[in-house]
């Protein structure tokens, strides 16, 4: 990844003990993957037609898949990612519904060999334990509880640069871009470059997030574009987990409405750079969203998407393919 410049640099320097819940991890690599049985009933007319009006809507299914890659040049992987669900269907008169609750973490590390990776792992760890612990009840955390989280894990890094003494360039680091899904709503934070778009028939390819990185700062400054991203430093980090305390760490966090079948994707620099994403929607998450097409498929071509055209950094991305009918007991009532 792009990196902040106080955790750019591979560095040799051994790393002391890891905090035991590291290695109890899943190993990063693993695909993970979790469906709901496809709709048990339609709408007249095509499945993925849009409401025309707004109506308050239910959830029919939510599914999900990740994957990530070491790519075609790096000798390790640094990225990390997490998907944990809870499916509860539901019948009534008018049909049925789900409930669903879904916690998605992508972290891209930095900080070299038995350093990036260390932190990524960490920072999932970290942020699964705080959400067993901090969502507890059937509502979508506050914005307030989230940066709490996310804080909580830029510490847990900060404290093990600082156990082992690692300074400058040798400081351990990582993005985070996180979704979390409460039925029909879900709430997205990030730090860094990591990313999340959202895809929908009626609005196309939306990136959600803005890259916390020199060249978006200086656009935000009011800076032309071709200026902001003509500086050498334009693609460095302006924030990242770990490397540095709390006072340096400022998350965005922002929440949606599930208010039609869309896709939700997670993904590392290893998958946008080069505009991937904006260049091939047509072929590579158009059909996702199709309750027929298999996900797992779907991130698989992704990944060689991005190893045919870029495969200079680790790749890692998570998909969520949300359907949504109008909520008619909740019209009448």
């Amino acid at each position: 990844s792009k990196a902040d410049p106080s955790a750019r640099a591979v560095t040799d320097f051994e790393v002391g003990s890891i905090p035991s819940p590291v290695a109890d991890l899943t190993t990063p690599d693993s695909p993970t993957r979790l469906e709901v049985d496809e709709l048990d009933e339609e709408m007249p007319g095509d499945s993925d037609d849009v409401p025309t009006v707004v109506l308050p809507m239910k959830l029919m299914s939510l599914e999900d898949a990740g994957r990530t890659d070491i790519g075609r040049q790096r000798d390790h992987n640094e990225d990390y990612f997490s998907i944990q669900t809870e499916i509860e269907k539901l019948e009534s008169p008018t049909g049925r519904t789900i409930h669903a609750k879904g916690l998605y973490i992508l972290c891209d590390g930095m900080g070299g060999h038995a350093g990036g990776e260390v932190a990524s792992a960490l920072a999932v760890d970290t942020l699964r334990q705080y959400f067993a612990e901090n969502w507890c009840d059937n509502q979508l955390p506050d914005e307030e509880t989230i940066l709490a989280g996310i804080q909580q894990a830029n510490k847990a890094i900060y404290d093990l640069n600082q156990q082992n003494s690692r300074s400058g360039s040798g400081r351990m680091g990582t993005t985070l871009v996180l979704v979390l899904v409460q039925d029909t709503e879900a709430a997205i934070a990030h730090v860094g470059d990591s990313r999340l778009y959202r895809f929908s028939r009626r609005r196309g390819l939306e990136q959600v997030t803005v890259d916390h990185e020199v060249g978006q700062r200086e656009i935000q400054r009011g800076v032309e574009p071709a200026i902001a991203y003509a500086r050498p430093d334009a693609y460095q980090l302006t924030q990242a987990l770990g490397p540095r305390d709390e006072n340096f760490v400022s998350p965005d966090v922002e929440f949606l409405e599930l208010n039609e079948d869309l896709l939700l994707v997670l993904c590392s620099d290893g998958m946008t750079d080069n505009d991937l994403l904006e260049t091939h929607w047509r072929t590579h998450l158009d059909p996702l969203l199709n309750v027929q097409t298999n996900l797992e498929q779907g991130v698989n071509q992704l990944i060689d998407l991005a190893n045919q055209y870029n495969g200079h950094d680790n790749i890692t991305v998570v998909t969520i393919r949300a359907k949504v009918r109008p909520n008619l007991e909740q019209l009448k009532s």
